[in-house]
């Protein structure tokens, strides 16, 4: 399943290629990327675990600039 959401509070270039990679690394996901400048992430994973994979690509997203959300 692909999907494209929107990202609240990313304020660094650089913080979205280093989220962009962790959440890659997550098992499930297939492919993903973020886009500094639109503030949006699609993100094509699983469609059985699609849930199970966001809750952990938010908490990726926490660790690396604590105010940013994913808007789901």
């Amino acid at each position: 399943m692909k999907k494209v959401f929107k990202m609240e509070e990313l304020d660094c270039a650089n913080c979205a290629k280093k989220m962009e990679a962790a959440i890659a690394k997550l098992d499930g996901v297939e492919a993903v990327s973020i886009s500094f400048i639109s503030q949006k992430m699609t993100i094509t994973a699983d469609d059985s675990r699609f849930d199970e994979i966001m809750k952990k690509a938010a908490a990726e997203v926490k660790k690396i600039e604590p105010d940013c959300t994913i808007v789901m």
